[in-house]
């Protein structure tokens, strides 16, 4: 296996320009295109213990989101939607029209967008401690949303005690319980700079606030009735809750796999159990084949009891060529 790079290196970084904001994104590998989408505050860094392993069976595509990594940080859109935009048309640009799509965190719920704003683009989905499944989520993220946090991770973030605290937060990550506080002490050095924080804070107030996650896909979770969905968790998860790995409809294209031993980032603390799950995944399960016809008769019938699937005769005359 190909060692991967040291966090934070970015020789292997590529760039495109996307209405006039430079998008950074990493891409390996060779086969069916998987997009791998980070979470809040990460980067495309955080696939680093499973990207190659991927790239064996995959092109691998793993961008730095707005307001991320080596991406620009704009005043600008970060709602679950503009990010999904981003991603269609990054994939475009890339020549690249269909994907699966797996996303870490926040990461899903960008996933989860896309699939719904472009399911003729989408063809499995991989939900990994995904956001946007209930309101639930951990208070420090909750406090993102608060007046004045700006001026707190200025003064939280000030270089004379920042390496002290990153250093603390890696020491204590040794233990198993706080396994993921090496991932927080990244996250905590990127929140020293400010256009940064701003992206953050901008991002957070689209989707939650002090009560949690307010945007969710609880109304529209039915629609993966015609879409592969992989939901991958970490028992010991404290960011966001296992249970909400049961969330969504439970269905023979639909698998869901907890780690034991694995907190907030299951792809980090199993890389090859992880990866093989991705790929016996991918290759059990077709891709989606979307049709206008069934999407517009689900739609129209909604997440209605006993309802298993949508026949071709709920779909009318409508045929597969007539899609677009």
């Amino acid at each position: 296996m190909v060692r991967p790079p040291e966090r934070g290196a970015v020789d292997d970084v590529d760039y495109v320009v996307v209405h006039g904001y430079r998008r950074a994104y990493r891409m390996r590998g060779s086969g069916p295109p998987l997009l791998l989408l980070h979470g809040m505050a990460c980067d495309s860094s955080t696939w680093f213990p499973v990207m190659d392993l991927l790239a064996e069976h995959f092109t691998v595509i793993a961008p730095d989101l707005l307001g991320h990594g080596e991406s620009d940080k704009p005043n600008a859109d970060y709602s679950l939607g503009g990010f999904a935009n981003g991603m269609r048309d990054l994939l475009t640009i890339l020549g690249i029209d269909k994907v699966t799509v797996a996303g870490h965190s926040f990461g899903g719920g960008v996933a989860m967008q896309f699939a719904y704003q472009f399911p003729e683009r989408t063809e499995r989905v991989v939900l990994v401690s995904s956001g946007g499944l209930g309101p639930e989520v951990t208070p420090l993220i909750r406090a993102l949303t608060l007046p004045g946090v700006g001026l707190g991770m200025r003064l939280a973030t000030l270089k004379p005690w920042r390496g002290v605290a990153s250093g603390a937060l890696r020491a204590l990550s040794r233990v198993p319980a706080a396994r993921d506080l090496d991932e927080v002490a990244a996250i905590y050095e990127r929140l020293a700079d400010p256009a940064t924080t701003l992206a953050i804070r901008r991002l957070t107030r689209t989707v939650l606030d002090m009560n949690g996650q307010f945007v969710t896909m609880a109304d529209r979770a039915y629609l993966t009735r015609l879409m592969p969905l992989l939901v991958v968790w970490g028992r010991d998860d404290r960011v966001i809750p296992v249970a909400h790995a049961q969330r969504l409809p439970l269905l023979e294209n639909s698998h869901v796999h907890v780690f034991e031993d694995s907190g907030h980032f299951p792809h980090k603390d199993h890389p090859e159990e992880f990866a093989r799950l991705v790929v016996d995944f991918c290759r059990i399960q077709a891709p989606a084949q979307y049709h206008r016809g069934k999407w517009r008769a689900l739609l129209r019938r909604g997440d209605q009891a006993g309802l298993a699937s949508v026949s071709l005769s709920d779909a009318g005359s409508e045929s597969p060529s007539a899609v677009s």
